[in-house]
């Protein structure tokens, strides 16, 4: 055991974990932010993706040594109150299923967005390429960051 501090969402938090811990337990179990979803452990489908350092990661394959100190945005810290652009999108486009895969795919396509303000379709198959859903509402997904992008243009230009 050792004590870890992790930069989440703006917030400084001193754990005592394994460093080994996957980052996705710590946030889960430790912090309590749930909106973090594990799915295979192993990297392959996003649910459990968060930004580090303003990148998408995998948070079940990232030891949480490795992410002391760094800043860390989980599906939470985008917003309160679902407020952010891609939030909005998500729910105008009616996006999720069953929803388990959608906090993975939302904190992809907000790190796509921040990087390419009017991705074209290539450029979002690229981004999401590995993010599963498992209902399959890809059409939705690409529509939603299609829409989000708009939203974010929009506000820009009101500025």
């Amino acid at each position: 055991m050792a004590s870890i501090t992790l930069k989440i969402n703006d917030k400084n938090i001193t754990i005592d974990a394994d460093p080994k811990m996957p980052l996705l337990w710590a946030i889960r179990d430790l912090i309590g932010l749930t909106g973090t979803k594990y799915g295979c452990g192993i990297a392959q489908c996003g649910a459990c993706t968060v930004h580090l350092e303003g990148n998408p990661v995998r948070s079940c394959s990232i030891p949480v040594s490795a992410a002391s100190n760094k800043n860390i945005t989980t599906i939470e810290g985008l917003s309160e109150d679902n407020s952010h652009p891609v939030q909005q999108a998500w729910i105008q486009e009616q996006v999720p299923q069953c929803g388990y895969c959608q906090s993975g795919q939302i904190m992809a396509a907000t790190a796509l967005l921040k990087r390419n303000p009017n991705p074209a379709d290539k450029d979002i198959d690229s981004a999401m390429q590995g993010h599963l859903c498992r209902c399959g509402t890809y059409p939705r997904i690409r529509k939603a960051i299609k829409t989000a992008s708009q939203l974010m243009n929009q506000k820009a230009s009101a500025k």
